[in-house]
């Protein structure tokens, strides 16, 4: 049997119930870590899913519903986990929202909205959250990025603008925190085959896959496998570093 990474670590996931999220979950439950599977919304489906996971991985994943909008309900859903005395050994911050639209067709609300779910809400519950793992003394934390923060395209002004906050805090928050032993990184996938991946035109779409050498979208799974390295201790001596998963796509 292969080494499992992450045995017994207690992870807290947000998005975890479709596209990147629900792959990030399997792949922790296949590598031996409990998990508080965040979504905003209760899905049937989705319930059914974690219990199919925890009888096949003999792991605990507990289902916890919160808007992350809401900074009551982000309070109260954090509470309710480190009720459960369980350390939070760590955090990915994988719940986002895709945007497009240029500087004349973006509003200041849209400009807010967008930053509000991509930043913002980070920022809170990596506050709330590193408040428990700077008392332990350990923790890992990783944030999705994209590409869309790093490579300067027109028309994502709201989107591109709140990863690459998150991405310079990402490694402001790997400077304050590792004192604490904690770590802090984000990934930053290109083009992932993910409906979240198809809000682009279908022209740009092919664009960007002709410019990567691949001549592929990545899969979901390939990005979780990245969360997954960063969270295990395989990764021990790496933090504040933004790991960039795009095919070697060239900037156009």
């Amino acid at each position: 049997m292969s080494e499992k990474l992450l045995q017994g670590k207690n992870v807290l996931l947000t998005g975890a119930n479709r596209g990147i999220g629900k792959k990030i979950l399997e792949k922790l439950a296949q590598n031996g870590a409990n998990v508080w599977a965040c979504s905003r919304i209760y899905h049937e489906e989705f319930e059914q899913t974690v219990k199919d996971l925890e009888k096949e991985y003999q792991v605990q994943i507990q289902t916890v519903y919160f808007d992350l909008t809401d900074e009551a309900e982000m309070k109260s859903a954090v509470k309710q986990i480190m009720q459960e005395k369980r350390p939070v050994d760590a955090l990915v911050n994988n719940a986002g929202m895709a945007y497009g639209g240029g500087l004349h067709k973006t509003s200041v609300e849209k400009l807010k909205e967008v930053f509000e779910i991509n930043y913002f809400s980070v920022i809170r519950l990596t506050q709330y959250v590193s408040k428990y793992m700077i008392r332990q003394k350990h923790g890992a934390i990783v944030n999705m990025a994209s590409v869309g923060g790093i490579e300067s395209k027109p028309g994502y002004l709201a989107y591109g603008s709140s990863k690459a906050a998150l991405i310079w805090a990402t490694k402001c928050l790997a400077n304050e925190l590792a004192a604490y032993q904690i770590r802090v990184n984000a990934v930053a996938p290109g083009l992932v085959n993910t409906d979240m991946g198809f809000f682009k035109p279908e022209k740009e779409l092919e664009e960007t896959i002709q410019r990567t050498p691949q001549k592929r979208m990545a899969e979901p799974e390939e990005v979780a496998d990245a969360v997954l390295y960063l969270l295990s201790n395989q990764a021990a001596f790496i933090t504040g570093h933004t790991l960039v998963i795009d095919g070697g796509r060239t900037i156009a």
